[in-house]
Parts: C-alpha cells; sequence; structure tokens
C-alpha cells in the first residue's frame, strides 16, 4: 500500500474498493497481514471502534483513518499499531520539519490476536527517507503432530498352559 495523501477522491475510492477486494478473496483460515502507509490518522480514542482499535495512538483522526477503521471493522481485523501503550518515538513513523504522523498501519485478524506481542516504530537516524520502520513481533507456535502409538494386544503368558 502506499499513499493517498494529494490525490483525488475517485483514485481515494477506488483504492479502497480495490482494498475491499483483495481482503474478501482471502481464505478465513489464512494468517492475514495488511501493512501499509494509509494517510490516515485514527486517534487515541477508539470512538466507536473498540472493536479494532487499541486506544493507543497519536494524532486526531481524519476521513484516511475513518476508512482504515470501517475496513478493520468490517472485515474483523484489529489495528496492531493502536494495541500497544508506546512512546511517541515508538508511534510516529514519518517526521519532517513541519510535521510527524502516524500514518502507517498494520491490521490483522482478530481471532489471530494472541499472536501479535508488539507492534512498533524502530526510531533511527540510519533510514534514508522520513519514513521509519515499522515492526511487529508475533509469536507463532509450532503444532507438533502427534505421532501414532500402534497398540498391540498383550499376550497373557500366564493365562498359558
Amino acid at each position: 500500500m502506499h499513499s493517498q495523501a494529494g490525490l483525488d477522491e475517485e483514485v481515494k475510492r477506488n483504492f479502497w474498493e480495490d482494498l475491499d477486494e483483495v481482503v474478501r478473496g482471502i481464505l478465513h483460515i489464512e494468517k492475514q497481514f495488511i501493512k501499509g502507509d494509509f494517510s490516515g490518522h485514527i486517534e487515541e480514542t477508539a470512538g466507536g471502534y473498540d472493536v479494532v482499535h487499541g486506544r493507543f495512538n497519536f494524532g486526531d483522526r481524519n476521513e484516511s483513518g475513518t476508512s482504515l477503521l470501517d475496513i478493520a471493522k468490517a472485515f474483523d481485523l484489529i489495528v496492531a499499531n493502536s494495541c500497544f501503550q508506546k512512546r511517541e518515538d515508538h508511534l510516529i513513523m514519518f517526521r519532517s520539519m513541519v510535521a510527524k504522523t502516524q500514518i502507517d498501519y498494520l491490521l490483522y485478524r482478530k481471532s489471530y490476536r494472541g499472536l501479535c506481542i508488539d507492534c512498533k516504530v524502530i526510531p533511527s537516524e540510519w533510514l534514508s527517507t522520513q519514513h521509519r520502520l515499522l515492526k511487529i513481533d508475533l509469536e507463532i507456535k509450532r503444532e507438533r503432530k502427534r505421532r501414532a502409538v500402534y497398540c498391540q494386544s498383550k499376550i497373557k503368558w500366564g493365562a498359558l498352559n
């Protein structure tokens, strides 16, 4: 996904419709993670989006942020960035002389809530752009296959004559 800043309304609408179509095409049994520069701000308060918003964020909600929350709500996705309380350095993705914003978001299926154990921005001056790295920590447990145990009848030797 990439930024929608400065695009006309039809292009933005097409983006949200395309995203909707892509998400609908993903099977529910698949682990789904969506990361993108949505040029949205979802605000610190959930404001009607409690099921998808973890109440930790930065900035004021804008139209793109509302669209992002609507998509998340429609497809039972959670905004990972909003689930963990962080200091400002670990929330801000884009920093310039005039602004600092949180516009990159990572969404995942609500049914996999236990997988995500942390999500934050890596504050670094080493990146060549003004965007910072968004990192998610997952705890994925491998299911071990049980070995088949073939039971053979025990011979009761004491019963033999």
